[in-house]
């Protein structure tokens, strides 16, 4: 799949892998990025890749990614203005990091992970990419059912293409019981989805990166990421957003991939 003149649309676009895939997708030739995210800097964002880009490509919407309602009406009005949809990148991600269950050694008592914050984690890392994804294939549909076609066949040409951000806490991550679950829940999103979607001509894959240089990472602090990352990766540094970036594209163009792919720059934790 090609994606020069392509509509696509990122959340989470504001900072971290979401910025680095929206200007990739912008610098690749991409007609429009649309830049979906809660903080009003998306639109800092916007105009520095429509300056790089020497032409009007970012449109930025700010809002939450969680809400159906906005969801709905972003991509109402992007199919109005540019047309359908046909690359989705729901990177909008949020952790909250405790264990499982933490022991006050004085009185012996317990307590566990908060469910509210659980769910907080599902909403915004698992069942929204889920549905903005879902909501590009519903847009697909009923474009393909307009123009009269069916079941997708291979000479039409790829009609779109979803990128889920997994992760390697996928596999299990100390102290992350409500994010692992989301990133691992991701795999059988993408699994399911691409096979019901390619019905429209639809891929679907996810990309686990390992630890990116991200606000998010950063947020850990330099003592953890030095005494608990760096040693335990390969290439003994974070990795950087463009490179995930130019990974993502990978798998958007290249019609031969599916499923997962790994960017973990050789991430091997202690048990």
């Amino acid at each position: 799949m090609k994606i020069q003149d392509k509509v696509a649309l990122i959340t989470g676009a504001g900072s971290g892998i979401g910025q680095a895939v929206a200007r990739e997708l912008a610098k690749r030739g991409a007609r429009t990025v649309v830049l979906v995210d809660r903080r009003d800097q998306v639109y800092e964002l916007a105009e520095m890749i429509n300056k790089e880009a020497g032409r009007v490509v970012a449109e930025p919407k700010v809002g939450d990614a969680t809400n159906d309602t906005f969801r709905t009406q972003v991509y109402d009005e992007v199919t109005a203005q540019q047309g359908v949809v046909s690359i989705c990148v729901p990177a909008a991600g949020i952790t909250r990091d405790a264990l499982a269950v933490r022991l006050d050694k004085e009185s012996g008592k317990a307590e566990p992970y908060s469910v509210t914050t659980f769910r907080e984690v599902l909403e915004v890392n698992l069942i929204a990419p889920i549905y903005w994804a879902i909501e590009m294939v519903v847009r697909i549909a009923e474009s393909r059912a307009a123009r009269g076609l069916k079941r997708w066949s291979p000479e039409e040409g790829i009609e779109g293409a979803v990128v889920f951000i997994g992760s390697v806490s996928s596999q299990g991550n100390k102290g992350q019981i409500s994010y692992a679950t989301t990133k691992a829940g991701l795999e059988g999103a993408a699994a399911t989805l691409t096979k019901e979607a390619m019905f429209y001509g639809v891929r679907c894959g996810i990309i686990h990166p390992g630890f990116t240089d991200t606000p998010m990472v950063r947020k850990m602090g330099d003592e953890y990421i030095e005494k608990y990352i760096l040693p335990y990766t390969q290439l003994r540094r974070l990795i950087r957003p463009d490179e995930i970036a130019d990974a993502i594209c990978f798998m958007i163009s290249n019609s031969a991939v599916s499923g997962e792919l790994w960017a973990d720059a050789g991430w091997h934790p202690p048990a």
